[in-house]
């Protein structure tokens, strides 16, 4: 006889590659080790974010007013990089308006950095060479 055991997977397990697995695809290490680099600890608190969003199941998440199913969030959060890490710390350099709501403007800042880079850096490239906004 053939015995099918499915094991249980442990919560913490899971949880625990699944934050090693950030810490690579954002580079964690390496960026955070730059002594020089003055945005460590927001490089730093993104990534706790980034782990919480993905680690912590859930139904729904809250983005920008709307709710997303767990899975789409979590998924783009683990396909995000170190240049979405500091495109977003970029824009938040640049913002001057009260932010409200500090984490959910940072869980939907990180959620549409990799919709909206591409664009953003396009823009700053024309409105330096050419001065047009």
């Amino acid at each position: 006889l053939i015995s099918h055991s499915y094991q249980q997977v442990d919560p913490m397990d899971e949880a625990s590659a699944y934050m090693e697995l950030i810490r690579e695809n954002i580079e964690y290490e390496c960026m955070i080790s730059d002594r020089k680099w003055s945005d460590v600890e927001m490089y730093d608190e993104l990534y706790q974010i980034i782990c919480d969003v993905v680690c912590v199941p859930r139904k729904t998440i809250r983005i920008a007013g709307e709710e997303y199913p767990y899975s789409l969030v979590k998924s783009k959060f683990l396909k995000l990089n170190s240049s979405h890490l500091q495109y977003v710390i970029g824009c938040m350099e640049k913002n001057t308006t009260k932010v409200a709501n500090i984490k959910a403007y940072l869980i939907t800042a990180l959620y549409n950095a990799p919709n909206t880079i591409s664009h953003y850096y396009n823009s700053e490239v024309r409105h330096d060479m050419y001065g047009v906004d």
